[in-house]
């Protein structure tokens, strides 16, 4: 058995049976030596580990770093690198309830996204608008921003967010646990607030509680509709009429009072060696022209290709519907239905926001590289671009965020996934890298923020290539492909509230130089 130390929470290090498994999150690319992972169950003893930690001697030079993990899909190695000397896990906090006294639902920064769906919706018949995979942590979803099926209809995750409570620590390696509000009269706490509305996670502090208000209501039931295509059917033309029909519907329906203007859909563009695309439409049903605006987008992309669509295999819970034929679904059963989670194998993964539907020399990069006439004998079923809906209410926010990307109209994707120990693992890097570097070709191999066509990147989806000028050319930092204009307020917030820099990776905010 590990050590428990009274108010500190669970402690396990080298040799307890358990360190195998916490030394590690998702992505099973990336393993940790620290020294310990400390368990902490209350925003109490994440303050006094936290506290224990920085004043802490490392053992090993080599490791110095101390992280926080709550569902732990990092996709880097932002939390579980090899320069970790301590992990500190809130998972254990999950609770879910309402706080009288703020007037806001209160979500511990350990909760999965399936606890708030679970837990909330039940007791309230209310929702964060959140993603689709149940494990992932709310302590990392929640500061990036937060997106979902939802999204188009009810805007992000970060804009009910009203108040989060994190351990900070001060010059003198103290630290207390501050609750900033939204209101507050501070403007000290208002900007660590809103630095919590997409400043990223692992930033600032350790967070252990967020507060909602004016959550809004999911659909009482939704449409579901799966369709997937045989890659053999397609040609050039009819792969590029599929890709801008999907671009170009959510180009033209992007008012979220209407039901088209609600509806999500994902496209997922599978390597060759999978053998199919998918595509997954989700509408809400309450509405009573729901029917109608789920036909029309069939229409408007399945009708535009020649292609029949058959039974898909390439969609989560695809097999559940029979091809094209729209199925109705209790929202919260539906979304079980659709947990896109999966575990025990290694990612790499890029992103983009597109302002505009993707351009005629992009869909051929993609073309080319997803089998057809670069890669064509690589051969990986889990290597794919994920090209999911935005905008609607994502682009009327109902107040300023750090998350700057606004008028997008699509979100985007670069996924590939491998066993451990996979001896192909360099030539699963060296496609997805390639494969974004073609498709963005044209701006520096990146999307850059504020172009014409995309506007950056997802700082949910790290990918630390952008730090590299063999992958990034554009003349555009990670800073700004992530968070634009918003990144010289992030570094007054970082300043203020992380003076000794603890928390730290490779794409953390920087302090910079006061102006």
């Amino acid at each position: 058995m590990g050590e428990v130390l009274a108010g500190s929470g669970a402690v396990v290090r080298v040799g307890d049976g358990r360190y195998a498994a916490l030394r590690r999150g998702f992505n099973q690319r990336w393993v940790g030596e620290p020294e310990y992972v400390r368990m902490v169950r209350t925003p109490e003893e994440a303050r006094a580990a936290l506290e224990e930690a920085v004043n802490e001697a490392p053992v090993d030079p080599g490791r110095t770093r101390i992280t926080a993990r709550s569902g732990g899909h990092c996709y880097e190695d932002f939390v579980c690198g090899g320069d970790v000397r301590v992990i500190l896990d809130v998972s254990p906090m999950c609770g879910v309830s309402y706080d009288g006294g703020m007037r806001a639902y209160c979500v511990e920064a350990g909760a999965t996204v399936w606890h708030v769906y679970g837990r909330l919706y039940p007791v309230s018949g209310k929702v964060l608008p959140g993603g689709s995979c149940f494990s992932v942590g709310l302590g990392g979803h929640i500061p990036a921003g937060g997106f979902g099926m939802l999204s188009r209809q009810h805007g992000l995750t970060v804009d009910y967010l009203y108040a989060v409570e994190v351990a900070v620590v001060d010059e003198n390696k103290n630290v207390k646990l501050v609750v900033a509000r939204r209101d507050d009269k501070d403007q000290r706490l208002r900007e660590l607030l809103w630095a919590h509305t997409g400043g990223g996670g692992g930033n600032f502090g350790v967070v252990t509680r967020f507060w909602f208000r004016g959550l809004p209501h999911p659909p009482g039931q939704v449409l579901l509709t799966a369709l997937a295509w045989d890659w053999k059917d397609f040609t050039k033309d009819e792969f590029a009429a599929l890709v801008t029909a999907f671009g170009e519907y959510f180009r033209d329906h992007q008012n979220p009072s209407t039901a088209a203007g609600k509806l999500f859909a994902m496209l997922k563009l599978h390597h060759v060696s999978n053998g199919q695309i998918g595509l997954l439409a989700q509408v809400d049903a309450d509405d009573p022209d729901g029917a109608a605006a789920m036909a029309g987008f069939v229409a408007a992309v399945d009708g535009r290709i020649g292609p029949a669509a058959t039974k898909t295999r390439s969609v989560p819970g695809g097999h559940f519907m029979r091809p094209g034929i729209p199925r109705v679904m209790p929202w919260l059963t539906a979304t079980r239905v659709l947990n896109s989670g999966g575990g025990n194998r290694c990612g790499k993964y890029k992103s983009a926001y597109l302002r505009k539907p993707f351009t005629g020399r992009q869909i051929s990069a993609m073309w080319a590289y997803l089998g057809n006439e670069r890669y064509t004998g690589y051969v990986n079923r889990q290597a794919l671009i994920q090209v999911d809906s935005y905008g609607g209410a994502v682009n009327s926010p109902l107040r300023e965020t750090a998350v700057r990307q606004r008028d997008s109209i699509l979100k985007v994707q670069y996924q590939v996934y491998w066993p451990e120990y996979d001896a192909c693992q360099d030539g699963h890097i060296a496609w997805i890298r390639d494969i974004y570097k073609a498709t963005f070709a044209a701006t520096g191999g990146v999307p850059v923020a504020d172009g014409e066509v995309t506007d950056g990147c997802y700082i949910g989806y790290p990918d630390t290539d952008l730090n590299d000028g063999r992958w990034n050319e554009s003349g555009q930092s990670w800073e700004t492909l992530y968070y634009k204009d918003a990144y010289r307020k992030l570094q007054e917030v970082k300043r203020f509230w992380d003076p000794c820099e603890v928390f730290r990776h490779a794409q953390s905010v920087r302090p910079g130089r006061a102006v």
